[in-house]
């Protein structure tokens, strides 16, 4: 299974955010700020819409040593050989992902709470990364469920084994908070796809995680 992952600023994209700008330069900006993984996130894109942005982002990806993550579809990141795929509880289960990717992809997995911890745990072998949350309120995933707050965080933080990014509602705001907490990293959306300047946005996020995490600059 995958190894060594940095999971420090991880940028989940949105077209819509991204706006006339596009998902393919907003990855760009962001990535010369220090986003360290990208996770293509496109619910309304049909599959060959789909595998087409993922190629793309991929040639932009690859050479710089950054791995580009599917959300929800084995099946695209399967046809551009992405890096992995971050699954949620009604996804294909990972053991069934691990089959079919193989053992040396990335697995990432949804888990917003306690309970969802321990009804995963057959499933936790061939899990790479958990994705815990919202943290706080967000409009970019409308299905994200109840906030967890910094509390149901520290839960999931000192239950999982693996790795944790939190997501939802984060933010330079409250980045630092959230990173108070101890987990691997936080993941964004709006902060940087909707970001005047991407790559600034980036850079100050990289920069608030590095301090918390006594990361060298």
């Amino acid at each position: 299974m995958a190894r060594d992952l940095d999971l420090r600023l991880y940028l989940v994209t949105d077209r819509t955010l991204a706006g006339s700008r596009g998902v393919f330069e907003t990855v760009q900006a962001a990535v010369a700020g220090g986003v360290t993984l990208v996770q293509v996130r496109s619910p309304e894109a049909t599959g060959r819409d789909f595998v087409e942005e993922a190629r793309g982002l991929k040639a932009l990806l690859h050479p710089l040593g950054i791995p580009l993550i599917i959300n929800d579809r084995v099946d695209v990141a399967l046809a551009c050989d992405a890096d992995g795929v971050h699954l949620g509880q009604s996804d294909i289960e990972p053991l069934a992902a691990r089959a079919m990717l193989g053992p040396d992809k990335i697995i990432g997995l949804s888990v917003g709470s306690p309970a969802e911890w321990q009804a995963s745990q057959h499933q936790l072998g061939a899990v790479d990364y958990i994705g815990t949350g919202p943290l706080f309120g967000t409009t970019t995933k409308l299905d994200a469920g109840k906030a967890i707050g910094p509390d149901g965080l520290a839960a999931m933080v000192g239950l999982s084994h693996l790795p944790v990014v939190a997501i939802g509602g984060i933010g330079a705001a409250n980045a630092a908070s959230v990173m108070a907490v101890r987990p691997a990293g936080i993941a964004v959306v709006s902060a940087i796809m909707a970001a005047v300047d991407p790559a600034a946005a980036a850079r100050q996020l990289h920069e608030i995680v590095d301090v918390a995490t006594g990361h060298p600059a």
